[in-house]
């Protein structure tokens, strides 16, 4: 089961306000109070985990432990260790004091309850009848308590309840003697055991959750509207700088004239790819998915230097050295081996492409040896190694056309027909084709789901940009499906 690194909390759902007041006003909102604050907080809080839930198919709990090393690390491991001390004492006084104990048991017994399913009657009824705790208390007051036989039907318990993963730790628990080692291994183990429960419980549920998250998602962030009103106003900049872009008399992707909205979202989607990380005025509605598109955005830069680096040595060398077994495999992974993270610094990537330019020379001349074909002539060779040297400039012929032709895959991805949804690019750029379909595909998806959620909040802001205020309030009235922007063409 994979890891998940952020601690996540729980809400249910509310009912989906009204969506029609969604402008936001000029200047600062007034001071919020604490509690507005802390309901704001719990609000984007819940927001954040319903759609992470969702849009992450690898999304799981996990128990929050504090960084290693760290004082809140050594503040918890002093109050756990006083904790066990104090019912070790217990146990060692003449007689044992079991008040510790009892109550221990008592919780082990209801994590046990909360892990039974509804068909698990027997069990339950067995669980009642020896975890009795009135009886357990009466044999503690007599002196006559056994705890290792309880032990032994807590382990058998967990062994029956806890996913495959988590038998080597239950067994492991069957060779423990000191009681409150045993004690502490057991509890340990079973918030293991209720965090799985509640992951398997996820995933069970994720249709559902799928089925509701838009309404959802769109309920939550109209609460957020509401107590802060200036909440879009990234969004219409955003939206704002995607119409200009269009109506400069760039072509849409699919040829579409300037003031359609489907091709206005796409191009704002596609700005988000290519974002100033040092630009805070990220569009809020977008927010919860930065760091998603953040990485898709790094991935497509480097694959669209790993295509340029196979154009210039198609170029330089012939295309049918692309074709030699194993060729093509092994310089691609020298260009991301050498070519990774370098690309967020314009220094890092120039040293990087030089170093990856010796490479690709060596690379060639070994493959034409091995092949048994005539050496390259030192020119040809020279001027590869400069041309792959120069693509560190964003200016680079090589690489603004690449980066042209996959800026146009993606926006074909994003278009509504499935016969779009699939364009080849040509030889040997068709060589990342896979790579490139499989980013494509998370980045549709992802803009997909939010269009979906947002539409409503995007609607109002595109008819103000894209229409005379008359011809705006005329096409608010006829909208079939109000809030659509996919109905404002």
């Amino acid at each position: 089961m994979p890891n998940q690194k952020e601690e996540a909390a729980d809400d249910s759902p509310a009912d989906l306000p009204c969506l029609e007041k969604l402008d936001s006003p000029m200047g600062s909102p007034p001071t919020a109070s604490l509690s507005s604050l802390m309901e704001l907080e719990n609000c984007v809080s819940n927001l954040s985990l319903a759609h992470e839930i969702v849009v992450n198919r690898d999304f799981c709990f996990k128990s929050k432990s504090p960084p290693t090393d760290s004082l809140e690390a050594r503040v918890t491991e002093i109050a756990h260790q006083a904790f066990w001390d104090s019912v070790q004492d217990q146990l060692n006084s003449d007689p044992p004091n079991y008040n510790h104990v009892v109550i221990l048991l008592q919780e082990v017994k209801a994590i046990l309850q909360s892990l039974l399913m509804p068909s698990h009657i027997r069990l339950r009824s067995q669980m009642d009848e020896v975890l009795d705790m009135e009886l357990i208390q009466q044999e503690v007051n007599h002196g006559a308590l056994d705890l290792h036989r309880l032990a032994g039907y807590i382990i058998n318990t967990m062994a029956s309840l806890c996913a495959p993963v988590r038998d080597p730790q239950v067994t492991a628990l069957r060779d423990l003697k000191d009681p409150v080692e045993l004690l502490r291994g057991i509890l340990h183990v079973l918030s293991l055991m209720k965090i799985d429960m509640v992951n398997f419980t996820m995933q069970c549920l994720r249709p559902h959750l799928l089925q509701q998250a838009m309404q959802y998602e769109r309920a939550k962030f109209q609460q957020i509207l509401d107590k802060q009103p200036a909440s879009l106003d990234s969004t219409t900049a955003w939206l704002q700088a995607a119409a200009s872009e269009q109506a400069s008399g760039t072509p849409s992707a699919d040829g579409q004239g300037p003031f359609n909205t489907t091709a206005v979202l796409n191009r704002a989607y596609m700005r988000l790819l290519n974002w100033d990380p040092q630009d805070q005025n990220y569009p809020e509605t977008v927010l919860l998915d930065r760091a998603r598109l953040d990485a898709l955005g790094q991935q497509i830069q480097m694959l669209v230097l790993e295509a340029s680096v196979l154009l210039l040595t198609s170029s330089q060398c012939g295309g049918a050295i692309l074709s030699l077994q194993g060729f093509v495999g092994k310089l691609r992974q020298s260009v991301t081996a050498l070519l990774d993270g370098s690309h967020t610094r314009e220094a890092d990537l120039k040293g990087a492409l030089l170093g990856l330019g010796e490479t690709v020379l060596q690379q060639v001349t070994e493959a034409l040896s091995s092949q048994g074909g005539a050496a390259l002539p030192g020119q040809n060779l020279h001027l590869l190694k400069g041309q792959i040297s120069d693509l560190w400039k964003e200016s680079n012929p090589v690489r603004a056309l690449v980066g042209e032709r996959v800026q146009g895959f993606l926006q074909a991805m994003l278009q509504d027909s499935p016969a779009k949804r699939s364009p080849e690019l040509p030889s040997p750029l068709g060589l990342v084709n896979a790579e490139l379909a499989k980013l494509g595909t998370a980045f549709g998806q992802i803009v997909h789901f939010n269009r979906t959620v947002f539409g409503p909040f995007y609607a109002p802001i595109l008819r103000k940009l894209l229409f005379p205020p008359g011809e705006a309030e005329a096409g608010e009235d006829s909208l079939s499906a109000k809030g659509d922007p996919d109905n404002l063409r």
